[in-house]
């Protein structure tokens, strides 16, 4: 009988999270890992979305250096277009994309399952329910944010703007990342509304631009109430800085 290996291997095989979840359940799990038919989706999609971006809207990016290139971080921006997802992620790297996740309201990505699967599928969204107690759900992404790692695409006023102009920051996104070493990068898009704004069925073609700042920082703010609030008022007053940059 053979002795056995004095150096065995160190890996060890993990099944997916989501392994044996029935597809419209798994599409809208917080949990959702990428296989090999998602991570071919994820490349092709974004491929044809940078491409449109830069025929279409003719995008332009202020501050590119600031982009993130490694995992994890958290990029936020106004809100007042569906196009302004596509905006913020199609530059993002590449070698990433699996671990990238806007995160979507779920009651108009996930209700439908044919936009569900496009979302998950294409989008690599996850879904937040705003008309439900979703502290539970912000606890989970704080989680894959930190033990994934993994980077976020979020829009922290919880819903588009229905005139272009940006309301109040809501806490969830303190919640994320109050007192984590992870970076926040504030972000404003100018022109998506003209383009698309809430209500229009086909795109116009208009100009869009993206600035991004400098990563904020929030390790030392305290994980509760008032520690939230600073993370979602710091981060507005950044994102309205770069709205009135030239």
């Amino acid at each position: 009988m053979s002795a056995e290996s004095p150096n065995p291997p160190s890996w060890q095989y993990q099944p997916s999270r989501d392994l044996g979840v029935p597809p419209q359940d798994r599409a809208r799990s917080l949990q959702r890992e990428s296989g090999l038919v998602a991570t071919l989706l994820h490349q092709l999609w974004w491929a044809w979305v940078r491409l449109y971006l830069r025929l279409a809207h003719r995008l332009q990016i202020s501050g590119a250096e600031n982009l993130p290139r490694k995992l994890p971080f958290v990029i936020v921006a106004n809100h007042a277009s569906h196009l302004d997802v596509l905006v913020l992620a199609a530059r993002l790297p590449v070698r990433l994309r699996d671990h990238i996740f806007p995160v979507a309201a779920g009651d108009v990505f996930f209700e439908r399952p044919g936009v569900s699967l496009f979302a998950s599928l294409c989008l690599n969204a996850l879904p937040i329910w705003r008309k439900r107690n979703c502290s539970h759900a912000l606890a989970d992404l704080r989680q894959r944010l930190l033990s994934e790692p993994a980077g976020f695409v979020l829009f922290p006023e919880g819903k588009r703007s229905r005139d272009g102009t940006m309301d109040r920051f809501k806490p969830g996104l303190g919640m994320l990342v109050a007192g984590a070493d992870v970076p926040v990068i504030p972000c404003h898009i100018a022109g998506a509304f003209e383009a698309a704004p809430p209500g229009a069925r086909i795109p116009r073609w208009r100009k869009i631009k993206l600035h991004v700042g400098q990563p904020l920082h929030f390790a030392q703010t305290s994980n509760d109430r008032p520690g939230w609030d600073q993370v979602a008022q710091t981060t507005q007053q950044a994102v309205q800085s770069l709205a009135e940059a030239p």
